[in-house]
C-alpha cells in the first residue's frame, strides 16, 4: 500500500511539474500585444508611409484613424469568436463553422499564399535595405541569409519565438514614440533649432489637397499598415490565459493607431507634404532637416528590425495556418505534427519551399509583375478581414446572441460596417495602375483556390467516403 501511495504521489508530481512547465512556455497577454505590433509595422510603415502621403496628403492622418477604428472592428469580431470557442485554427476554423468547408477551405489558403508573397516582399526589401552599406554584394545572398534566420527562430520554439518577437516589438515601437515625444518637444518650443524652417506647419492648414479621391486611393495603403492583426487570433492558443485576448488586442491597436497617428502628424509638422517622395522615408526626410549624423544609417537600422520581424511573424503565422489546413484535410495530413517545443517542422519547411519559390520569381519575373503579385498578396490579406466578419455575423446569429463572454461593440451594425469600410479602401485600389493590377490579380487567385477546392479536395473526400 505504502509503494503504491508512493507510485500515485510521483505521478502526480510529474503531472503538476508538467502543467507547470507547459504555463512557463504560455504567453502573457503583453507579450501577444508585443508581437502583433512586432508582426504588424513592418518596413511599409517606415518606407512605404512616402507613397501614402504623396497620395492624399495631410489628408492621410483621418485615413489611419478610419484605418485604426476598421481593424479595431476586424479584431473584436475575432476577439468575440476566440474567447467564445477557442480553436487553434482561428479564423479559418470560424469562417468553417459559419459556411463550411469551402470557406475554411479558401481563407486558409488565401492567408497562407498571400503570407508567403509577402514574406518574399520583406526578404528582397531586407537584401536592398543592407545594400545600402554593401553594394557590391550581390542581393540574392542577403535574401537568403534573412530568410534562413527567420526559419531559425521559428524553430526555436513558441517560448523563444514570443521573447524574440516582443523584443522587436518594444524596439520599433520605442522608435516611434521617440520621434514623436521629439516632434512634442518641437510643438512645445522646448527645443527651437537654429536655421532651421518647419516646412510642413503652413501646409497643414491644407487639409485635403488631393481631394476624397487621393484619400481614396491612399486608404488601401493605410490597411496595409495594419494588415497581420490576425496573428493575434492564431497565437492565442498559447496565451497563459485565452480569456485575455481581447486585452492583448486591444492594447496592441491603441499602441498602433497612437504611434501611427502622431508619427505621421509630426512628420508633415516638420516638412512639407510635397518634399516626401516614395523613394525615401518621410521619417528621414523629416529628421534630415536638423542634419542630425548618419541618420539614414540609423533609419536603415530600424527599416531592416521592422522588415525582419514582419517576416518572422508572418513565418508563425502562415505555418500554423497550415498545420490547421492539415488537420482538417485541406493540405496533406503529415504536416500537421508539431514538436515537443510546438515547432511544426514538415509544415515550416514546406512553407519554406514556397518562400523559395516565390523569391526565385522575384529575381525572374520583370519587377512591375512581381509588385503586382505583391500588391495582390496585401489585397488577399484585407479581403480576409471581410470573411473574419461574415463568420462572426453568422455565429453570432446561430447563438442566438446568447453570449455571456467578450462581446463586440454595437453588433451587428460595426461588423457590416467594418465589411463596408474595408470594400470601400479595396475599391480605391481600382484608381491606381498597379494597386488596379494588383485588385484583379487577388480576385483571380482567390477564384483559383475556391475552384481547386471543389475540384480536388471536395472531390478526394467523396471518394474516401
Amino acid at each position: 500500500m505504502k509503494k503504491d501511495h508512493t507510485i500515485q504521489q510521483a505521478v502526480l508530481q510529474k503531472k503538476m511539474d508538467n502543467q507547470e512547465k507547459g504555463e512557463t512556455s504560455k504567453l502573457a497577454w503583453w507579450q501577444l500585444s508585443l508581437i502583433g505590433i512586432g508582426s504588424i509595422i513592418g518596413a511599409g510603415f517606415f518606407l512605404g508611409t512616402g507613397l501614402s502621403i504623396k497620395t492624399a496628403g495631410p489628408a492621410i492622418i483621418l485615413n489611419y484613424l478610419i484605418g485604426g477604428i476598421t481593424a479595431f472592428i476586424v479584431f473584436s469580431a475575432l476577439a468575440e469568436m476566440t474567447v467564445a470557442d477557442p480553436e487553434p485554427g482561428s479564423f479559418r476554423t470560424y469562417a468553417k463553422n459559419a459556411f463550411g468547408n469551402s470557406m475554411g477551405f479558401v481563407s486558409g489558403w488565401m492567408y497562407w499564399l498571400s503570407g508567403v508573397f509577402i514574406m518574399s516582399s520583406e526578404a528582397v526589401a531586407l537584401g536592398t535595405f543592407t545594400q545600402y552599406w554593401f553594394p557590391h554584394i550581390p542581393l540574392w545572398i542577403f535574401t537568403v541569409a534573412y530568410a534562413g534566420a527567420a526559419f531559425g527562430i521559428n524553430l526555436l520554439g513558441v517560448k523563444n519565438f514570443g521573447k524574440i518577437e516582443s523584443t522587436f516589438g518594444i524596439i520599433k515601437l520605442a522608435t516611434l514614440v521617440i520621434f514623436v515625444f521629439f516632434g512634442l518637444l518641437l510643438l512645445v518650443h522646448f527645443i527651437s533649432p537654429q536655421a532651421v524652417s518647419l516646412r510642413g506647419v503652413s501646409d497643414l492648414r491644407h487639409f485635403m489637397p488631393t481631394g476624397i479621391k487621393g484619400m481614396w486611393s491612399a486608404l488601401i495603403f493605410v490597411f496595409f499598415s495594419f494588415g497581420g492583426i490576425e496573428i493575434v487570433g492564431i497565437a492565442s492558443s498559447e496565451l497563459k490565459n485565452r480569456n485575455e485576448v481581447p486585452k492583448a488586442g486591444i492594447g496592441m491597436l491603441l499602441a498602433l493607431v497612437s504611434v501611427y497617428i502622431l508619427s505621421i502628424f509630426f512628420v508633415l509638422y516638420m516638412v512639407s507634404w510635397t518634399d516626401i517622395n516614395e523613394s525615401k522615408s518621410p521619417f528621414v526626410t523629416a529628421l534630415s532637416i536638423f542634419h542630425i549624423p548618419y541618420i539614414g544609417s540609423i533609419f536603415n537600422i530600424i527599416i531592416i528590425s521592422a522588415a525582419f520581424s514582419t517576416m518572422v511573424g508572418a513565418l508563425f503565422s502562415v505555418t500554423n495556418i497550415m498545420v490547421s489546413l492539415a488537420e482538417d484535410g485541406d493540405a496533406p495530413k503529415a504536416i500537421a505534427k508539431k514538436s515537443k517545443k510546438g515547432t511544426a517542422f514538415k509544415a515550416l519547411f514546406l512553407t519554406g519551399f514556397a518562400l523559395a519559390v516565390s523569391l526565385t520569381l522575384s529575381f525572374v519575373l520583370p519587377g512591375k509583375i512581381y509588385e503586382y503579385i505583391t500588391t495582390a498578396a496585401g489585397v488577399m490579406m484585407i479581403l480576409n478581414w471581410t470573411t473574419i466578419l461574415s463568420s462572426q455575423i453568422k455565429l453570432r446569429k446561430g447563438n442566438n446572441q446568447n453570449v455571456n463572454h467578450y462581446k463586440m461593440f454595437g453588433y451587428p451594425f460595426t461588423s457590416y460596417a467594418g465589411i463596408v469600410l474595408i470594400l470601400l479602401g479595396v475599391s480605391g485600389g481600382l484608381l491606381r495602375a498597379t494597386q488596379r493590377m494588383g485588385v484583379f490579380i487577388s480576385l483571380g487567385l482567390i477564384c483559383i483556390i475556391f475552384l481547386s477546392y471543389f475540384f480536388i479536395v471536395k472531390k478526394r473526400r467523396f471518394f474516401d467516403k
